[in-house]
């Protein structure tokens, strides 16, 4: 199998699942664009539920290939979701050491009970479900012997890792550093959150899943989910808020 990657999730993004409908190709009359028009319409992207029709038939074939004891597909599934669920674990803990070990049990576990996914949800949101489970066991782990892994905001790997990738969009090294900078207090500070306001914020805001995908992974109803994320968006900005300023 595989090892989780070394390296820290890139910058997050906070982007939102589903994509904007392809537009109408025909003109306000109805009528088909000439030739030389069609070659120049970007092409329409994959709708969002067509991403994830595709994803759901490429899982389902990796599982039953893993059950039949093909370790090659056991290897393509954690090299599908190491990234995205180490950069679930690394947030969720705030310490890479930390994340590193869970991302490796969670793999570990889903080898093993990869038999018991009924198909009854998205083999993805199980997977997410069974990541969020291991890190908020860690997370009790940890503070039952008061010990707390998140590193130091100057020396942390996910620093030294923005400091070597500029944020997107910076039109100044000045304003380059000044987002490196806040992208990392967001993650010190996403780390001080209690776990069950921290996981839907990083699924959320962070992975950008659906709100039914994390339903799915959660088990909160609708309503419950999104109170409870506005909550921890709230507690989440009143920690950042010192350095905005």
């Amino acid at each position: 199998m595989n090892g989780v990657p070394k390296d820290p999730p890139k910058a997050p993004t906070a982007a939102r699942s589903g994509e904007r409908p392809a537009t109408d190709t025909h003109g306000p009359s109805g009528a088909h664009p000439s030739p030389a028009h069609a070659r120049d319409r970007p092409r329409a992207q994959p709708s969002a539920r067509a991403e994830k029709t595709k994803r759901d038939q490429r899982d389902l074939a990796l599982v039953r290939r893993i059950r039949r004891g093909d370790h090659a597909a056991f290897r393509g599934l954690v090299r599908q979701y190491q990234n995205p669920i180490y950069a679930l674990c690394f947030r969720m803990l705030g310490s890479r050491e930390e994340a590193e070990d869970v991302a490796q049990e969670v793999f570990l576990t889903i080898h093993r009970s990869v038999h018991t996914w009924r198909g009854e949800s998205r083999f993805y949101t199980w997977l997410y479900r069974v990541a969020t489970n291991h890190c908020k066991n860690r997370i009790k782990y940890l503070s039952v012997r008061n010990f707390h892994r998140a590193e130091d905001l100057e020396s942390t790997a996910y620093s030294q890792h923005l400091a070597a990738n500029p944020t997107k969009g910076s039109t100044s090294p000045e304003q380059a550093v000044a987002g490196r900078r806040l992208e990392a207090h967001i993650v010190r500070e996403l780390a001080n959150l209690e776990p069950e306001h921290r996981v839907l914020i990083i699924l959320r805001d962070f992975q950008g899943l659906a709100y039914q995908d994390i339903i799915e992974i959660t088990g909160l109803p609708e309503g419950t989910l999104k109170s409870r994320l506005h909550r921890a968006r709230v507690a989440l900005k009143r920690r950042i808020h010192p350095y905005l300023t």
